[in-house]
């Protein structure tokens, strides 16, 4: 208990997925397997650039951050989410729950800078070929990854910080299968208005603004492909960003539908399918998806296996 925050509730109850001990150990095969996927696909893919010469460009620079945030996030909601389905422990401690919250909201915030930050690159890459090497500068993408990691973690410091600031008195079984901060607040004795104002300023800034950058890169990327006469040339320019494309739609797809359609009933119901998209499935396909569709990457595996072996 935290008298400072004049906190009653020590811990919290989590949501069950199912009474069924035979569904219960299905998802827990599921979701042992989807964890271990993230970990080991981005693990490969963190390894595999750094050991790759060919590979330290600007793109490959920003896919590591991706497999790392993919590993964070999917850590961050996972373990905890096992730990219930085999040992049946639903409940989370006070701190843990914040903990959590700081790290989702970390995590997802940063995804959301970096794949914009992606699509800058690709456009510039398709866009602006010739000056590729004078935009895309390392002192550049050095200084996006540091604002990429910066602005995340102090926007999740904001969000967490407040929510510390909350009374917590009452009932204490979360809607959900992890701590979340719009499932969070429900609960809460005190007033959520600033913490409300302050999601919709990162929904804002994070969601909108982010949003809005990539399509415009992607607006001008696709305006760019339609201008190459040759079919070969279109497939080549379209082959180097689709599988940033296809993550972008995924990703946000998802997290939209979880923080700005926030509510209850049905739509919290699915709200747990879409929280287990992107903290469980888009970190397992994203590395499965770059591979697969990137001859570069399968290059240098194909290069890296010889050696290690």
């Amino acid at each position: 208990m935290s008298a400072g925050n004049q906190t009653a509730v020590v811990e919290f109850i989590l949501e069950d997925f199912s009474e069924d001990p035979h569904l219960r150990l299905l998802l827990s095969v599921l979701f042992f397997f989807l964890y271990l996927t993230a970990l080991v696909g981005n693990s490969l893919i963190v390894t595999l650039i750094t050991l790759s010469p060919g590979l330290h460009t600007p793109m490959y620079f920003f896919l590591v951050n991706l497999a790392i945030l993919d590993i964070v996030c999917t850590t961050t909601a996972l373990p905890k989410l096992l730990e219930r389905l085999v040992s049946r422990v639903d409940t989370i401690s006070y701190q843990g729950c914040l903990t959590q919250v700081f790290l989702l909201i970390w995590s997802l915030g940063a995804e959301l800078l970096l794949l914009t930050a992606m699509a800058f690159d690709r456009y510039v890459a398709i866009c602006q070929p010739l000056r590729y090497s004078t935009i895309m500068s390392w002192p550049l993408c050095a200084l996006l990854d540091v604002a990429v990691w910066t602005f995340s973690a102090i926007n999740s410091s904001v969000h967490t910080g407040l929510i510390t600031k909350l009374t917590f008195c009452g009932p204490n079984h979360i809607p959900h299968f992890m701590c979340e901060a719009p499932s969070l607040l429900l609960l809460s004795c005190s007033s959520t208005k600033l913490n409300n104002v302050m999601i919709i300023i990162a929904d804002v800034c994070f969601g909108v603004v982010n949003f809005f950058l990539t399509l415009g890169s992607y607006g001008y990327i696709v305006a760019s492909i339609f201008r190459i006469r040759s079919a070969s040339g279109k497939g080549r320019a379209f082959s180097t960003c689709s599988s940033h494309l296809l993550v972008v739609t995924l990703y946000y797809s998802t997290v939209i539908y979880t923080y700005f359609l926030p509510g209850s009933g049905a739509s919290m119901e699915n709200g747990k399918v879409v929280t287990l998209l992107y903290t469980a499935v888009s970190p397992a396909l994203n590395p499965l998806i770059y591979t697969l569709r990137n001859k570069d990457v399968k290059a240098a595996l194909q290069k890296l296996a010889p050696a290690s072996s």
